[in-house]
């Protein structure tokens, strides 16, 4: 049976300069579900409300491209948690973990399941620092960032950066040099 990958991505509210992850909270959520060699097969995407700082800071705003109205729009992580933990339900018998770019991703949750009293299926599966394993498949002296990673390995980001599910998109396309299995 082929084992999947499931690749997620993060955005947070943040301002200039960045805050520290405990007085961060998701208001974007990306995963996207490929095989080995990072065809995506399934997807899923939310705008989350952030509950502490509601309004999102100018520079929240440029640097993802998500308007207030979006996340004013958006159900708080409480009530978007059960709706991923159904999606990723129906493919548990073929995930062989998940991965994000860098670390960030994984604290950050387990940060929000904890302050909101969540449980996930996620902590039951390993998680793959892609970042880590791709400056490790290349030889790098330190890790680089997702658009310099793309760019190394001669591809060009699709889509809007900063973005939860395009960058996870974006992350996948890389899955083949990394060989996570």
């Amino acid at each position: 049976m082929q084992q999947h990958w499931l690749v997620i991505d993060l955005e947070a509210t943040t301002e200039e300069g960045g805050w520290p992850v405990e007085e961060m909270e998701i208001i974007e959520i990306g995963a996207s579900l490929v095989a080995s060699d990072g065809h995506e097969l399934d997807h899923f995407q939310r705008f989350v409300r952030p509950l502490r700082r509601p309004c999102l800071t100018s520079f929240c705003r440029e640097l993802t491209h998500i308007s207030q109205a979006q996340i004013d729009a958006a159900q708080p992580l409480a009530a978007i948690w059960p709706q991923f933990e159904r999606w990723i339900g129906g493919h548990l018998s073929h995930l062989a973990g998940w991965g994000s770019w860098g670390d960030y991703d994984r604290r950050q949750f387990e940060l929000e399941w904890r302050t909101h009293g969540l449980h996930s299926r996620l902590a039951d599966l390993p998680h793959l620092n892609l970042k880590q394993r791709f400056a490790s498949a290349r030889q790098l002296q330190r890790p680089v960032g997702l658009n310099s990673a793309l760019q190394l390995a001669g591809l060009n980001f699709q889509g809007q950066q900063h973005r939860a599910l395009e960058d996870a998109r974006n992350t996948a396309r890389l899955l083949p040099l990394i060989h996570p299995t």
